[in-house]
């Protein structure tokens, strides 16, 4: 690629992630990414510039990547069609991709924590650990959106979220945790954000430490993520809709929500599976009833 095209396709980059960060308020890790998904792009594609726009063959970059995980490569080819979709969109930039093809993941069920695990935690947490363990696990926050709560959007009986692509949702606060909120307030007096160090936010990486490290304590691994699956497992598990649940939780599709519903099916297997005698093994010790 000739130098003046590469030093433009960068600029063309610094726009887009200047737009995730300003625009579409992504998290400083998920700007990361892409950045350096789209800087090994630069480094190892065919770009080449004419009067039909720009033509960028991935080829000899999915070659360097091939080795990776099916996960990590897909997310670096999310990346760069958040690129060129970006470029065509709002910068009107004529873009053609040549060998694009995404690649399927398999999906994995999540892994909810079990309740007792996280009853046995907030036993023995200092406040502001317990606090962000039931927010977690009794809101459905993802670990960025807990960091970013404000105190102007604490109502009564509601929280005011701001969760991915800077979308707005509205969450019913349960009273004990309505409680728990105003001990925490009345004693640590954080100023604009529920979680804080010296006026800023504490970021997500804290969080999960902090969050991590409680339960780690008490001899269990686990992390914020999955305190989110347990709040959307335990709800569908007690008969909550699913579309409320999705609502909840700020998906953007019912799709992404549906995997809960599948790990609820495979626990009743594992159940079934090991109660019943046929599936024990176990003779039939008499004629049924």
């Amino acid at each position: 690629m000739p130098l003046h095209e590469k030093e433009e396709l960068s600029r063309l980059v610094g726009s887009f992630l200047e737009y995730l960060r300003n625009v579409r308020n992504y998290s400083k890790t998920t700007v990361e990414a892409y950045r350096i998904a789209l800087s090994q792009m630069l480094d190892h594609a065919l770009v080449s510039h004419g009067d039909e726009g720009w033509r960028i063959d991935l080829a000899p970059y999915r070659i360097t990547i091939a080795k990776l995980s099916k996960k990590s490569i897909a997310l670096k080819l999310s990346a760069i069609h958040s690129f060129t979709r970006f470029l065509r969109e709002q910068l009107e930039v004529e873009v053609k991709l040549l060998y694009d093809q995404s690649i399927k993941v398999p999906k994995t069920l999540p892994k909810p924590i079990d309740q007792s695990y996280i009853t046995e935690v907030l036993e023995h947490a200092e406040l502001p650990v317990k606090l962000a363990v039931t927010m977690l696990y009794g809101l459905g926050l993802r670990i960025s959106e807990l960091g970013t709560v404000e105190l102007a959007n604490i109502e009564s009986g509601w929280i005011r979220v701001r969760g991915k692509g800077n979308k707005e949702r509205q969450l019913p606060l349960i009273p004990s945790l309505e409680k728990e909120i105003k001990i925490y307030l009345d004693r640590y007096r954080p100023v604009r954000y529920l979680f804080e160090k010296d006026g800023e936010p504490l970021k997500s990486s804290q969080l999960r430490y902090i969050v991590s490290k409680a339960f780690a304590g008490r001899g269990i691994k686990a992390t914020p993520h999955q305190l989110r699956h347990a709040f959307a497992s335990h709800l569908l598990r007690e008969g909550a809709r699913i579309s409320d649940i999705s609502e909840l939780l700020g998906h953007k599709s019912m799709a992404s929500t549906q995997i809960y519903t599948k790990l609820e099916e495979r626990k009743k297997l594992e159940s079934y599976l090991a109660a019943h005698p046929l599936a024990q093994g176990k003779p039939d010790d008499g004629e049924g009833v």
